[in-house]
């Protein structure tokens, strides 16, 4: 993605760094360009207005270019297809999977900073990526994970709100309610009740989003503590890294888990606009609400069965096999039980995407991360065997467009592996993940000037009067 148009000196450059873009298997040069200035919102600055004069320029040249075509199917079928927002961080591609600002996940395991050598990307290292389209050092990394740090206190007020919830309501219930208790702290609303030009809606939203990116790790380990651990909360270890220290919190210190927590959030932070989650996260900044406002209403989104929750329901099915059939089961019996569910009226979790066409590459890096620290575990193992044998069942079916796994068909196997077994709290996880895709794109939204979301919705009258006076 060639991000940065308007830089000087661009031709004198391109050659020097042709052949690392090449090494890279054709990262775009210009991602690999690291500013020399260690802070974020410096970077910003000096990028917002290109990518505004951009915006006015797509739009006046070529506003009227039509995109494709609406189809009845569309409208009844969840607008799957239907192009219809701009979102900046990532591109969804249905044969290749998802891009961060044009680098696949390989592409970012080879090219983010790492908290060990080999290891797993520093999810800091995405957020810069994602905000700005650049690759950061490790000292730019290394400079933001001090700023979280330096935001991550949560005012007593929010921890009190929780606990004035049943301990036995969700995970999710108690995370999200722990984020509307910080909204209180917006800085977005307060400088908007003061009177805030239009051009500097970005930047309240960037400390907003900076803070609830910061502030979401010691709230879901409290939630995690509180319902999981006698209510024992863990202080936050000030050397580790963002993940790392998300992992402490939770009571986790093994480094492989550690190594895991830094893939996990990494590769869960975004996945292009059109979800449920990131979708609503737009939709409701659009109107203005502030980013803890959009987020919570985006882990609304999250916690549904079709949604996030469904890395929860993946650990619980396969527990659930093993249960009926005993730990040694073999291809027959999985091939019977995966029957039995499709029968029931279920769905297999961990199977099928609403984009994808092929194996999720958030499942393969995962795959791959078990394959080096856990081939010997009964999980895993039996969630290799589900990747030979439900595909094929799935395609039998008919009904499927993609019989392949997702990232959910693994992530609870690797967590469980570690000790993390709490299937309830995995969509948690995947929430203090997305905060970085979501807040990303808030700032970019707030920046660009985009306007308030409102498609046009019809009747199934007005849809059958259509087609009659179409077909006429």
């Amino acid at each position: 993605m060639a991000f940065f148009r308007g830089l000087t000196a661009v031709s004198r450059l391109r050659s020097r760094v042709a052949q690392e873009a090449s090494a890279l298997g054709g990262v775009r040069w210009l991602q690999m360009q690291s500013a020399s200035d260690l802070d974020l919102k410096s970077q910003l600055q000096e990028l917002i207005p290109e990518q505004q004069d951009r915006l006015k320029k797509l739009k006046s040249e070529h506003g009227k270019v039509q995109l494709g075509n609406i189809t009845v199917d569309m409208v009844l079928g969840g607008m799957r297809g239907m192009i219809g927002m701009l979102w900046e961080t990532s591109l969804l591609d249905p044969e290749e999977g998802i891009r961060f600002r044009g680098l696949s996940i390989p592409e970012c395991q080879n090219v983010l900073p790492t908290a060990v050598k080999g290891g797993e990307p520093l999810p800091e290292g995405l957020l810069w990526l994602l905000l700005t389209g650049k690759v950061p050092t490790k000292e730019q990394v290394d400079a933001l994970s001090k700023e979280l740090l330096a935001r991550s206190s949560v005012p007593a007020h929010v921890y009190k709100a929780i606990d004035a919830l049943p301990v036995t309501a969700h995970p999710m219930t108690q995370f999200t309610t722990g984020v509307m208790a910080l909204q209180v702290e917006s800085e977005f609303q307060k400088a908007y009740d003061k009177g805030l030009s239009k051009t500097k809606f970005w930047e309240p939203t960037y400390e907003d989003v900076l803070n609830l990116i910061a502030r979401l790790p010691p709230v879901a380990s409290y939630v995690y503590r509180r319902i999981f651990k006698d209510g024992k909360s863990i202080e936050a270890d000030n050397s580790l890294d963002y993940a790392a220290n998300f992992s402490h919190m939770l009571g986790f210190d093994d480094p492989k888990m550690l190594e895991l927590m830094r893939l996990y959030i990494t590769i869960h932070t975004d996945h292009e606009g059109g979800n449920v989650s990131a979708h609503t996260g737009h939709l409701v900044g659009s109107a203005l609400s502030d980013p803890y406002l959009s987020f919570a209403a985006a882990l609304n989104g999250l916690a549904g069965p079709l949604h996030g929750l469904a890395n929860q329901e993946v650990l619980l099915w396969i527990k659930s096999v093993i249960e009926e059939t005993g730990s040694g089961v073999t291809t027959d019996q999985l091939k019977d039980y995966v029957w039995k569910t499709l029968k029931s009226g279920k769905v297999v979790p961990g199977f099928g995407h609403g984009v994808l066409r092929k194996t999720d590459p958030r499942y393969s890096c995962q795959r791959v991360f078990a394959l080096k620290h856990l081939p010997e575990d009964p999980l895993f193992q039996l969630v290799s065997k589900l990747y030979e044998v439900v595909p094929p069942i799935l395609t039998e079916l008919g009904k499927v467009k993609n019989p392949w796994p997702n990232v959910d068909a693994h992530s609870g196997v690797l967590l469980n592996h570690f000790g993390l077994s709490e299937a309830r709290y995995y969509t948690v996880l995947f929430g203090v993940s997305r905060s970085m895709g979501i807040g990303s794109q808030l700032i970019w939204d707030r920046a660009l000037g985009l306007p308030l979301e409102r498609p046009k919705s019809v009747t199934m009258e007005w849809l059958e009067n259509y087609c009659k006076n179409k077909a006429a």
